[in-house]
């Protein structure tokens, strides 16, 4: 159960990072949809990864 609470909050902590990194990223006005969606792109890899190995795969 401990494990478990660990690997919510560590996946929480993460996810809330990079949906704010990426974020920023559309705060400028110099920058446009189209230039940041490559990066909105691969946080979403990320993340779909990261809750994958989290909580679907196991193999340990």
């Amino acid at each position: 159960m401990k494990d478990k609470l660990t690997i919510i909050v560590g996946v929480a902590i993460c996810t809330a990072f990079l949906l704010g990194l990426a974020t920023t990223l559309t705060r400028s006005m110099m920058i446009g949809f189209f230039d940041v969606l490559p990066v909105y792109i691969l946080m979403g890899i990320v993340i779909v990864m990261m809750f994958y190995e989290a909580f679907f795969d196991n193999k340990k």
